[in-house]
Order: C-alpha cells, then sequence, then structure tokens
C-alpha cells in the first residue's frame, strides 16, 4: 500500500511491528518527563499520601493524551519529517501507518483520556487533558512551530498542562501552588527545546520551521537560554515560600539543581556554537526537571516532615543549652 503523503511504499508487517510503529507515533520519551510532572503535582496536592488507584489511572489518562497531541503532531509534520534525516524512518514519513490509522488511533486515546479522568477523578482534570492536546496541536503545531520564533515559548503552555491535571485529579481545583508547576515547566520549555534546536539548527532550516537559533542564531539563542534558566530559580521557590507547600529538603534540592543549570546555561553563553556544550545543557534540563519533581515527592513525604522537625528541634535545644 502507497502513503499519498510521501510516494513510500508501506510494507507488510507482524503483529509486534505494528504495535512498536503505534508505539512510536504517541513519542513515549516525550511522555515520560509529563508524567513525572503529573505525579509531582499528584503527590504534592495530597501531600504525599495519593490514593493508588487514581495516581495509576491519572498517568494512564496522561498517557493516552499525550499519546494523542504526538500522534496527531506526527500526523501534521509528516511532510517535514519526511524531509529530515532524523525523522524520516518515523511511523509515518516511512509509510509504516497510514494517515488515517494514525487520526482513528489519536482519537481513540483521547476518548479513552476523557473518559478515564471523568470517571475515576474529575470532570475539572479531564477538560484539562483535553486542553492539553488542543493547545498542543492547534496552537502550537499548526498556528506557531512553522510561523513564529516563539513557538516554543507559547506553546509551552501545553507540556505545562500535566501538573494540573495532576493537582485537579486530586483536589478537584487548581489552587496557586498548581500554577506555580504550571510556571516552573512553562519556563523550563524554552531552555529544553532551544538547546536541542542549536544542535540540530540544520535540520530545522532545512524544513524552514523557524526556530530561534535558525531566524536569529546561536548567540541569541543561548541567551535567552541563560535568562529563562535564571528565572527558574525564584519561580521554583515560590513553592517554599510565600506558598508554603514545601519546606527545606525541597528548597535544597531546588537551588542545587537550579545553580547547575545556571551554569551550563551560562557556559552555553560563552560558547554558542559549541554542539558538545548544548548537548550537555539540553541532556541537563531532562534530569533537572526530573530530580526538582523527585524533590517535590521526598520533601512531601511524612517521614521527610518528621525528620525534618526532629532536627530543628535538636537544632533549638543546642543552641538553648550554649546560650
Amino acid at each position: 500500500m502507497q502513503n499519498s503523503a510521501t510516494g513510500v511504499i508501506r510494507h507488510n508487517q507482524d503483529v509486534l511491528q505494528v504495535i512498536k510503529s503505534y508505539w512510536q507515533l504517541t513519542k513515549p520519551r516525550i511522555i515520560l518527563l509529563l508524567l513525572i510532572t503529573t505525579a509531582g503535582g499528584m503527590w504534592i496536592a495530597a501531600q504525599g499520601q495519593v490514593d493508588p488507584v487514581l495516581l495509576i489511572v491519572t498517568l494512564l489518562s496522561g498517557t493516552f493524551a499525550a499519546g494523542s497531541a504526538n500522534t496527531i503532531n506526527c500526523l501534521y509534520d509528516r511532510d517535514i519529517d519526511y524531509i529530515m534525516e532524523r525523522t524520516r524512518s518515523r511511523p509515518l514519513p516511512s509509510g509504516r501507518v497510514s494517515p488515517r490509522d494514525a487520526l482513528i488511533f489519536a482519537i481513540t486515546l483521547a476518548v479513552l483520556s476523557f473518559g478515564l479522568l471523568t470517571y475515576f477523578a474529575n470532570l475539572l482534570s479531564a477538560c484539562l487533558a483535553m486542553s492539553g492536546i488542543f493547545f498542543y496541536v492547534v496552537v502550537y503545531t499548526h498556528w506557531l512551530k512553522r510561523h513564529s520564533t516563539q513557538n516554543i515559548v507559547i506553546g509551552g503552555a501545553a507540556g505545562a498542562i500535566p501538573p494540573l491535571v495532576g493537582w485537579a485529579a486530586v483536589t478537584g481545583d487548581l489552587s496557586w501552588a498548581a500554577w506555580v508547576l504550571f510556571a516552573i515547566i512553562f519556563l523550563w520549555t524554552p531552555p529544553h527545546f532551544w538547546a536541542l534546536a542549536i544542535m540540530i539548527r540544520e535540520d530545522y532550516a532545512k524544513v524552514g520551521v523557524p526556530m530561534l537559533p535558525v531566524v536569529d542564531g546561536n548567540e541569541p539563542t543561548s541567551k535567552q537560554i541563560f535568562y529563562y534558566t535564571l528565572s527558574l530559580i525564584p519561580v521554583s521557590l515560590l513553592l517554599v515560600y510565600p506558598l508554603h507547600v514545601m519546606g527545606a529538603v525541597y528548597a535544597t534540592i531546588a537551588l542545587l539543581l537550579g545553580g547547575i543549570f545556571v551554569q551550563k546555561a551560562w557556559k552555553l553563553m560563552q560558547a554558542p556554537s559549541d554542539l558538545m556544550v548544548a548537548r550537555s545543557t539540553f541532556k541537563y534540563s531532562i534530569l533537572y526537571l526530573m530530580l526538582l519533581c523527585a524533590g517535590m515527592g521526598i520533601d512531601s513525604l511524612p517521614m521527610t516532615h518528621q525528620m525534618v522537625s526532629a532536627i530543628a528541634q535538636h537544632m533549638q535545644t543546642v543552641i538553648g543549652a550554649l546560650l
């Protein structure tokens, strides 16, 4: 069967190859990060005591929602994916999955996500998940990606919705802390993707996608990466003060991780065309987000609260004895 979008002949596959092709359409590596932020939002909202069933269902629903959005993104971008060497072997440009089947798959995932969240959590979390799909597909993929250097900045809102879904699934509403989580992901997105864009700048230039490094160059891009990274530190600490939903353990982790991130962004600003430095910044951005969310989880545990209280009391006793 021939793929009309690319002219590539679609070869027959066994069942495992078919499953692998549809799995690749969902971009599972991207989904993992989204699920970590979703779990982080749930963990804080539940103060470290999340209902296991709700956690599993929400993460599964988040997987379906993100998979749906990523599949439609692959469907929309199959023309430029065919041109770039890095993406030519993806299921749609290679012809292993037809556009019609990909669309049916995406719609099915979205319906499953909405249904599961509505039934097991609440309507707010389900609507937030659908808004994430809409924002990623319509605002980012269709409107911004091929037309604006700010595509990643504005489009980053789509990737910042998962912690809101997690928070809403637990509480049924959205507090200021939930919006701070949103802001953290929103500010993290440009340094993460622009570092990648510096690495694969030529690919984006070849297909006419106006990523910031392509239009403005690596030097202005590296400066933007540094400024966004620097802003992450005070915003991440808003959870400690004035919101008081995180404590000293998280504050220490956030400062340490943020400091390393700023250092890497600074190095990139000094050598904006060094692809190894860009790669290091990109890889660390992933580690930063994972460890920051892990820090949220650790700080939320009742055991951590008890430990911190015990240390504080001990210090007060020692100080009192010295005075």
